[in-house]
């Protein structure tokens, strides 16, 4: 990773704040019931995409990080 980019510190709370939002959509879809209308569509599609991207693309980043430790 660019020694520019964020540190393995930072990607793993990322991580953690992108897996915690996803589990806390999770958690008021269980305890409110799926939202229908546009509140579908804010909730559930651009907090989930927001969250999992969050996650997602951290994760890569940290197993980027982890690749090219080993190879140096």
């Amino acid at each position: 990773m660019s020694k520019y980019g964020p540190g393995p510190g930072e990607l793993k709370f990322r991580l953690a704040v992108g897996l915690l939002g996803l589990l806390g959509l999770v958690g008021v879809v269980a305890w409110r019931g799926m939202p229908s209308g546009p509140a579908f569509f804010e909730i559930i599609l651009i907090g989930g995409a927001f969250f999992g991207g969050t996650a997602v693309l951290s994760y890569r980043a940290l197993r980027r990080l982890d690749r090219e430790d080993g190879d140096a």
